[in-house]
């Protein structure tokens, strides 16, 4: 008789052939349910609904929403596949946050479909799924396939958007209208279907981002065709923007228009810090005092994927959700020595830009270094994959708890290369320490350490204006983590501003005082215990 680890293996073998074509997200019905049964026991499956099963992590917490979140939308396609066939696609609104690339994931998502009931499904962690009846939905014209989500295309979408839109999302809105490269399909649908008032607000928006030639062109078509047209700002009064915050990837418009949005919110809350004249020397002895041990494993997660080694553990009664004692200390210990090489490297880099050096052209030159000292030691020791120092990641990346989710793979390099261009540009040290930080984990470009990065990141644009290197204390780590998310998720970067702008000055008071800078104690993690 087969042992309860061989059954088990047996049912991650059927379910490695589901997940090999790609998928995250099951029926239940494309499972035996006696293996159906154990892969839920074992953590290796969770319940989306009845009916409905999406990969997990057996070691994950039952509230970490990594893997639903990373499966949400592969589950919104093939659920409304399954009830509607392809007569459904998303709201207006949603299908322009999906131009856009949003990071967020939706609390509620709205499909629309003449076979819909206008039903609500509550789904995990929070999130439901509204179906929206409608007799006569998009025209197959007007309809777009994206990622497997059926979408209203760009212009017809902005024609059918409702005016709050551009005042709760603007930057996607600004984003989306940036995309626009002629008025021509919105005329011929503007005209036709006599929508004056809408085409009055979308000159008066083309206007606010700087495209006064598609704003004029609107209005004398629609006057032309007998159209009295009334031109209004639909972002109600916020701050126009130049065409060239909006270049044609979304995510390289997405980081200029943060920057240029936030900035001001930056320089406010640092009035209160004002650094203390240090020598070089003295600065740089100041940073080795300060050497920081707490070094947090990253919250960007790949995935959940079974392969066959883990079968035959499964198989041979060798696997278990947890790690062993001695390997979580190897780990521990690869990951001190890898944070300290990589300290090292970034306090040589700032001894540059004391001396004058550009500390942009530090960064660039210097981060993929720091890294990949990250991880040289537990690649060496085994640990790791030698793969894990190539660079940026080639895979989606999930932070758990946040409903932000990183950009994808293929816009990485892009928003890399903005980011450094934006800080290249930025005048003011304490900017480029804020929104370097910030948007350094927004973009998420590795597949682990991205919270470490961004503080070095953060910490060598501090020294540019004079700022002592600041730490960030275990113990702030849920305002910390609060604020990063209030950015990303809220689009308030004010609480994470004035975060930063405190522990700056906590760290210049204690350099006047003659006190030593606090680091702060070491705690061990469990293996199951993520960190950022």
């Amino acid at each position: 008789m087969a042992s309860p680890a061989e059954k088990l293996a047996t049912a991650l073998g059927e379910l490695k052939v589901l997940q090999d074509s790609g998928r995250r997200v099951f029926e239940t019905s494309e499972l035996k349910k006696t293996n159906l049964r154990r892969l839920l026991d074992a953590g290796f499956l969770k319940p989306v609904m009845k009916g409905w099963v999406m990969s997990s992590d057996p070691a994950a917490d039952p509230g970490d929403t990594t893997p639903w979140y990373s499966s949400i939308w592969e589950f919104c396609g093939r659920y409304a596949e399954k009830r509607f066939g392809t007569d459904w696609h998303l709201s207006p609104y949603q299908s322009l946050l999906r131009h856009a690339e949003t990071n967020l994931v939706p609390k509620q998502i709205d499909l629309v479909s003449p076979g819909a009931s206008d039903n609500k499904v509550e789904l995990p962690h929070e999130t439901s799924l509204l179906d929206v009846k409608e007799e006569r939905s998009a025209a197959p014209d007007d309809v777009e396939v994206k990622e497997g989500i059926r979408l209203w295309r760009l212009e017809p979408a902005l024609i059918k958007v409702p005016e709050r839109f551009f005042r709760k999302s603007p930057t996607d809105a600004r984003i989306c209208l940036g995309a626009v490269r002629s008025t021509a399909p919105l005329l011929g649908r503007l005209l036709d279907g006599e929508h004056s008032v809408i085409a009055g607000r979308l000159a008066g928006a083309f206007r606010n981002i700087g495209r006064p030639d598609f704003a004029d062109e609107i209005v004398r078509t629609m006057k032309a065709a007998g159209f009295k047209v009334s031109e209004t700002d639909p972002f109600g009064g916020n701050p126009p923007l130049s065409t060239a915050n909006l270049k044609r990837a979304p995510l390289t418009a997405r980081i200029a228009e943060l920057w240029g949005r936030h900035r001001a919110t930056v320089l406010e809350e640092f009035t209160k810090a004002r650094p203390e004249e240090l020598s070089a020397a003295d600065y740089l002895k100041n940073v080795e005092e300060i050497y920081v041990h707490d070094a947090y494993h990253s919250l960007g997660i790949e995935g959940y994927r079974v392969t066959y080694e883990l079968i035959e553990r499964v198989k041979s009664g060798a696997w278990s959700p947890l790690q062993n004692e001695e390997d979580r200390r190897n780990r521990d210990a690869m990951a001190a020595r890898g944070y300290a090489l990589a300290f090292e490297l970034v306090r040589t880099g700032i001894g540059e830009i004391l001396d004058g050096k550009n500390a942009v052209a530090v960064l660039r030159s210097g981060y993929g270094d720091w890294y990949r000292k990250l991880f040289e030691p537990s690649v060496q020791a085994g640990l790791l994959r030698a793969s894990a120092l190539a660079g940026f990641r080639d895979h989606p990346i999930y932070i758990k708890g946040s409903m932000h989710v990183p950009p994808s793979a293929a816009s990485v390099m892009d928003g890399m290369s903005e980011l450094l261009d934006q800080m290249e540009k930025e005048v003011e040290p304490s900017v480029r320490a804020v929104l370097g930080h910030w948007l350094f984990g927004y973009v998420h470009p590795y597949p682990d350490g991205n919270g470490r990065m961004a503080r070095f990141v953060m910490n060598a644009m501090l020294s540019s204006g004079g700022y002592p290197w600041t730490v960030i204390r275990k113990d702030d780590k849920e305002r910390y983590l609060a604020a990063l998310d209030s950015a990303s998720v809220e689009d308030d970067l004010r609480p994470f501003a004035n975060f930063v702008s405190d522990r700056v000055q906590w760290s210049i008071e204690s350099l006047a005082k003659g006190e030593p800078t606090e680091v702060p104690k070491v705690e061990k993690q469990g293996p199951s215990a993520p960190g950022f």
